[in-house]
């Protein structure tokens, strides 16, 4: 396919989503679809090297080649402000084996920002680049380095700058989330403002935001004019997201997703707790509702349940409505 053409998606990426996307979310979602990689969620970088015991409970994977079961290359991501740290740690990330770094600049936490990091830094596109160049000085040229943004902090008006900023540090891939740290999550999504960024600038870039079916990817890859994406909340809700999107595959239905419940019911994470799975599962239940209906029957029924065997149960009883 040409490079020029943006009416297929190319290239999909799984967000890093902070309390979401862990370990287990990862192996699910990356067993369900051909994702091109992941980015992991972050390891906060403040002002010393952060231990290896640290980058491990963030990404088990890396003691399996940075890869999740089915074989999908995790990229680290690291936020931060202090741009020596910053390098440093990206050092490391490399040497325990992540492939590439990717740099957190849209946060919208209230906690990370009032600690300046995360999209609190749209304010300060000279940081970001200061950061972005000791960081690619630090690794080298041939590690993948990739950042994700936000438009801008309250507006849209320092977008041109903060990309310039990126792409001046020799940066490869850059992710924008197409709204401001104002915007929350609340929709729409402003895709338009990434092809003004396209014409721009050569930067390989990746769409993110308000993505929740085919129709939608569609609609973004061609507002966006970009072929790729990242897939975050949309790909909680409809599991099998990307095939959807790249492969034109059938959204999953209930008896499979009940299924993979199941499945989730099993793993278990290292050092777990009994609780895990319960307050995991209902987290997740409240994006899959967006999609299915049984998914808030299911959350009825559960909300007040600890127990798997009993939470187990009740995926049955609501499957067989």
């Amino acid at each position: 396919m040409p490079s020029s053409d943006h009416s297929h998606v190319k290239k999909i990426i799984l967000a890093p989503m902070e309390g979401v996307a862990d370990e287990l979310m990862r192996h699910l979602l990356t067993s369900l679809n051909n994702y091109d990689f992941c980015i992991t969620e972050f390891v906060r970088v403040v002002d010393s090297l952060v231990p290896k015991h640290v980058f491990r409970k963030i990404c088990p994977e890396l003691d399996y080649g940075c890869k999740t079961k089915s074989g999908t290359p995790l990229r680290m991501q690291l936020l931060g402000q202090e741009p020596d740290w910053m390098a440093e740690n990206a050092v490391r990330a490399l040497s325990l084996g992540s492939h590439g770094i990717d740099v957190n600049f849209g946060c919208p936490a209230k906690a990370v920002n009032k600690s300046k990091g995360g999209a609190v830094l749209l304010n300060e596109p000279e940081k970001i680049h200061q950061i972005m160049t000791k960081i690619r000085d630090a690794i080298g040229n041939s590690p993948t380095l990739s950042a994700k943004i936000r438009l801008g902090f309250t507006d849209a008006s320092k977008l041109d700058e903060i990309v310039s900023a990126v792409q001046s540090a020799n940066v490869d891939q850059l992710t924008i989330h197409a709204r401001t740290k104002q915007d929350g999550y609340r929709p729409p999504a402003y895709w338009h403002f990434i092809a003004d960024i396209r014409k721009k600038y050569d930067i390989e870039i990746f769409a993110n935001g308000e993505v929740w079916n085919k129709t939608d990817a569609d609609n973004c890859i061609r507002q966006s004019q970009t072929p790729n994406l990242m897939l975050g909340r949309g790909a909680l809700a409809l599991p099998n997201l990307a095939n959807v999107i790249k492969f034109n595959e059938d959204p999953m239905a209930w008896s499979e997703l009940s299924n993979l419940l199941k499945r989730y019911s099993e793993l278990e994470l290292q050092g777990d707790k009994s609780f895990y799975f319960s307050s995991r599962l209902k987290q997740w239940l409240r994006y899959l509702k967006l999609c299915y209906p049984q998914a808030n029957n299911l959350f009825n029924a559960i909300k007040l349940l600890k127990n798997k065997e009993d939470i187990l149960e009740q995926i049955d009883r609501v499957s067989s409505i």
